[in-house]
């Protein structure tokens, strides 16, 4: 089973984060809604280190609601005080709803005008019992989609069905492979993959790899590096070193040592 914290690089420096399926409703709409909780004590600051999905977020906070574009390199969020989001991990056919270009935000947020959102959001956060709170947001973000009359095009469902070819089939290693199975050519989803998603199919391959090996370093500490380069497609060893030092900032070896030191309570400064 693929590990709940995928795109998470450090989860043991996690305050709280819980992730929660998309209600039948809106399953064509959003992949599913994480939540994360944060008290933070005075002075302190709790670093998130991600590689996130490489689809959009639309992201509730107390203050305000955001869209975030596609990530195309490793992020980091720095938390303090005492705080939640309510965010929406959307599915590609959902993102027109929000921009004409999701490329022109990549790496990027941009606050929306959705007072009301907010405010359903917000009142659900504000209940005592945790798990009964976030159950509550969710369905409060559900009904603010639905009510919103968002239908998903035959368009919007290839791009869905796309993001789903390549997100769920370590198989699939080219665009090649993605049209043949959609029955439909390279450029056609070149095209929905720029007005759908933002990022080119090729990177949505690499970035399903890079998330899958650094997941396998995490929870398999002994794996063996060109093994592990090898089961997901890399030509070799090198070339999974690479991608960690492009995309990450980081050899495969320093993160799997940075993610042993946390788990055993020694976190390493230089990759915090």
């Amino acid at each position: 089973m693929a590990s709940s914290f995928k795109g998470i690089l450090y989860p043991a420096q996690l305050p709280s984060f819980h992730r929660l399926p998309a209600p039948e409703a809106v399953t064509n709409m959003v992949h599913w809604f994480w939540i994360p909780e944060w008290d933070i004590e005075p002075g302190h600051t709790s670093r998130q280190h991600l590689i996130a999905f490489p689809t959009s977020n639309l992201v509730v906070q107390k203050d305000v609601v955001e869209f975030a574009g596609p990530t195309t390199r490793r992020s980091h969020r720095d938390l303090t005080g005492r705080g939640w989001a309510v965010g929406a991990l959307l599915r590609p056919a959902l993102v027109p709803r929000f921009t004409d270009d999701p490329g022109s935000l990549r790496d990027a947020q941009i606050r929306l005008p959705l007072a009301d959102l907010q405010a359903l959001v917000s009142d659900a956060m504000s209940g005592t019992n945790p798990e009964g709170r976030r159950q509550k947001a969710v369905e409060a973000f559900t009904g603010w989609l639905v009510s919103q009359n968002s239908e998903v095009s035959e368009e919007g469902n290839l791009a869905n069905e796309m993001m789903d070819a390549i997100g769920a089939s370590p198989d699939v290693t080219r665009i090649e492979d993605v049209a043949a199975r959609l029955f439909v050519s390279p450029r056609t989803l070149q095209r929905v993959a720029k007005r759908y998603i933002g990022l080119s199919p090729s990177t949505l391959i690499r970035r399903r790899r890079l998330q899958e090996a650094a997941d396998r370093l995490r929870t398999d500490p002994a794996a063996d590096l060109a093994a592990v380069a090898a089961e997901f497609g890399y030509a070799d060893h090198a070339h999974l070193t690479n991608d960690f030092q492009k995309f990450l900032g980081f050899t495969p070896s320093n993160y799997r040592h940075t993610v042993q030191g946390q788990q055993f309570g020694h976190p390493s400064d230089g990759l915090r």
